[in-house]
């Protein structure tokens, strides 16, 4: 999901199944994504999803995800196939959105996943915009309390 004038993309690994079967980011009813997205850029979380990707866009937001495709029994990234993994096109996705100027992965396998199997491929310019891993707002990353995501959010 990404609107032309975007400027941020915060990337997650996978869907889970939550959010596969609803067709919808971050669709798990315990997944902090949407509280942290509603309480730094005022998006009501109860909101119709369309509703809030809208929002999103026009704060020049994008979501997606780095893989494409892979081989997961269950929601964990910890569970992911390494060698079923299949990488989106973010060349392509740059060219197509000349205005991202960061990269934000939702939790470790996202930002380990970008590093190994984007960065490598990107061509140049996109290899130099900066990725920042935050905190995996999913909830089987319960070490970590709420307020504490939200600030390195």
């Amino acid at each position: 999901m990404a609107g032309a004038g975007a400027r941020v993309l915060i990337l997650g690994s996978m869907p889970g199944k939550a959010s596969l079967a609803a067709s919808q980011y971050y669709a798990h009813p315990r997944n902090a994504f949407w509280t942290i997205i509603e309480r730094l850029f005022a998006i009501d979380r109860t909101l119709p999803y369309p509703l809030r990707c809208e929002a999103l866009i026009e704060r020049r937001v994008a979501l997606w995800d780095v893989l494409a495709a892979c081989i997961r029994p269950g929601s964990l990234d910890g569970d992911i196939v390494e060698a079923s993994i299949v990488a989106n096109d973010f060349a392509g996705f740059f060219k197509a959105h000349s205005g991202i100027r960061a990269v934000f992965c939702n939790g470790a396998k996202a930002a380990q996943t970008y590093r190994k199997r984007v960065l490598p491929a990107l061509p140049e310019p996109f290899d130099a915009i900066p990725m920042i891993r935050l905190p995996s707002t999913s909830p089987a990353h319960a070490g970590m309390r709420f307020a504490d995501k939200l600030a390195a959010w």
